[in-house]
């Protein structure tokens, strides 16, 4: 019988898809006698749930009154942001359509923009204050927000801090994602910082410090041994230094208005006026950029740093405990409208259509437009790479938290990754940061995925043959190996977890692995050795998370004893050899 129904539903698929690809521009009756039921099983294609909007559906869509006012209201707080492109389009507007995804889940859902974190951790505590006085539908403060992955432990720290004085079970925690960053967050610069990253040192960059931007940079900095200067006081001219801005918008707009500061130059004690040279921003702060001044490029972004920035959906724990239906509901209807967008170009431009009208900002052919990453000349006639996002179905989130076979949980990577950069850097401000096991609460993304199949994951593709093109960055890790053998000692597994952790986030790039050794031994015998220590490294990885690590990711390279980088006639000098060489690139 099981057969027959999975048959049954196979069957019915391909007839829609068959009728789908057959119509370009579907009507509205069609769309409604598609619709899905109210408790539908989660991570099929289903058509889009609104009528279309005119005859490339990228008009202005005008404001419609709650299509299930009826039900308790449920108000979800965000940025404006073209990962949350599911979102939009599975509410239909700036509260739940009549039509929408959301109302026939039973979820009465408001959107409203917010662009301040202050402002969002102020709204989830009042939401948790009228709960504990015994509000079971809280109408003040916010039932969810959404922001980077990447900045949950800075954002958590502060706001679980105060939530934990009502109690445990009123803390903040993550549950789901409605999709990725894929190139529009970025870490901006002079195209001399692209070719040579050493020359960024003594740059000033304009950013919201902390925050996941800024986070790009972070881990740009690390991987090239660049250092940084977290005092945006002084200015150091052997590291890159930072104005502070009030949100991505304002740090595009330092750059555009050639905002100048004067700093203490840490070396020499004077006082010096520096002028920015560079921004981390997302779209439409790199828009701003390219257009109204240009000569920026991306020297790197989430499209390398593929697992860095998931949008990430936060609420109350005991809330959400108490009404995993509505849970439930809200996330079917964010992943089902993920699909939908990953499968029709028009469930796309019907989001962009409501992102317009949500955001207050831009049109729809905007949203549309810079969904998807494009080349572009700007002001000053250098290419640029501006936009890029995806969304999120089931799928993906079970790929993002470790619950589907061969992956690692992406977001503890990132969400510890850049916690630990915070704390090394601001430790005054972040002296330590809650366990992701204590911030994060996957029972509904567990409930979804026993009710049905999970659609397929958004994953990376490599092919053997491409080679790398563009260096990102460049790295020796010392990992330690019994003499003369590829075996690792106990020390060199701590090293293989961060660089597991550093390769997971950057999870974009194409990865060389460079053995080299001593001048200890014959030439041929060092040549197998830095060769058999590379694949060493590499089999571990791929054991550890296939799905991070697929097959034609990682490339091995053996250069023996030839390219010392100190001298042999010492100890020190000969530990400095033994080394591996980690580049990460991409293949443009």
């Amino acid at each position: 019988m099981k057969l027959t129904i999975t048959a049954k539903v196979i069957l019915s698929l391909i007839v829609v898809a068959i009728a789908i690809s057959a119509t370009r521009y579907l009507s509205p009756d069609l769309w409604n006698r598609l619709a899905p039921p109210a408790q539908r099983s989660v991570g099929t294609n289903v058509p889009p749930p609104a009528r279309l909007v005119g005859e490339t559906a990228l008009e202005a869509i005008p404001e419609s009154p709650p299509g299930c006012a009826d039900l308790p209201e449920v108000r979800f707080y965000h940025w404006a942001w073209n990962a949350q492109m599911g979102l939009m389009l599975a509410t239909g507007g700036k509260q739940a359509t009549a039509d929408s995804l959301m109302c026939k889940r039973g979820v009465n859902l408001r959107l409203i923009r917010e662009d301040n974190v202050d402002t969002m951790q102020s709204l989830l505590l009042t939401f948790a204050e009228e709960l504990k006085r015994g509000e079971a539908h809280p109408k003040k403060g916010a039932h969810f927000v959404a922001i980077m992955g990447d900045g949950a432990a800075a954002f958590l720290k502060g706001l679980n801090d105060k939530l934990r004085q009502l109690g445990p079970e009123y803390m903040a925690v993550v549950i789901g994602s409605c999709g990725y960053s894929r190139g529009e967050d970025k870490f901006m610069g002079p195209p001399s910082w692209k070719q040579n990253p050493q020359s960024a040192r003594g740059g000033l960059v304009a950013g919201v410090l902390r925050d996941g931007d800024w986070n790009i940079a972070m881990k740009w900095l690390g991987d090239n041994r660049i250092p940084n200067n977290p005092d945006e006081t002084s200015y150091d001219p052997d590291a890159l230094n930072w104005v502070n801005a009030s949100d991505y918008i304002d740090a595009a707009q330092k750059y555009v208005s050639g905002y100048c500061t004067e700093l203490r130059n840490v070396k020499t004690g004077q006082r010096e006026k520096r002028c920015v040279d560079g921004v981390v921003t997302w779209t439409p702060g790199d828009v701003t950029v390219a257009h109204n001044r240009g000569g920026l490029v991306s020297i790197v972004s989430t499209r390398e740093y593929r697992s860095q920035m998931p949008n990430v959906i936060i609420g109350n724990k005991r809330w959400m405990a108490d009404n995993a239906k509505l849970v439930t509901g809200m996330l079917s209807a964010i992943f089902d409208a993920g699909d939908l967008i990953k499968d029709n170009d028009e469930a796309l431009k019907r989001a962009a259509a409501i992102s317009a009208l949500v955001y207050n900002e831009k049109d729809a052919a905007y949203w549309y437009k810079y969904f998807r990453s494009q080349v572009e000349v700007d002001k000053q006639g250098l290419l640029v790479e501006l936009g890029g996002s995806s969304v999120n179905n089931l799928a993906d989130n079970l790929q993002l938290f470790g619950l589907a076979p061969g992956s690692t949980n992406a977001f503890a990577v990132t969400y510890t990754v850049f916690a630990e950069i915070v704390k090394s850097q601001y430790p005054d401000l972040m002296p330590s940061f809650y366990p992701v096991e204590q911030v994060q609460d996957l029972r509904y993304l567990k409930m979804l995925a026993a009710q049905g199949p999970a659609g397929k994951a958004d994953l990376p593709t490599f092919h053997p043959q491409e080679r790398l093109g563009r260096v990102v960055s460049r790295r020796s890790w010392d990992i330690q190996f019994a003499s003369g053998s590829a075996k690792f000692t106990p020390a060199a597994l701590q090293t293989l977890e961060r660089l597991f952790n550093d390769l997971v986030v950057a999870s974009g790039t194409l990865v060389e692995i460079h053995g080299h050794t001593d001048n200890q031994g014959g030439i041929e015998r060092n040549q197998l050795l830095s060769e058999q220590r590379a694949f060493a490294v590499k089999e571990w990885l791929e054991k550890k998370s296939p799905a991070n690590f697929p097959e034609g990711r990682i490339r091995v390279f053996a250069h023996g004893q030839t390219q010392p980088v100190a001298s042999n006639a010492t100890s020190e000098g000969r530990a400095r050899n033994r080394r591996v060489e980690i580049v990460l690139g991409t293949t443009n």
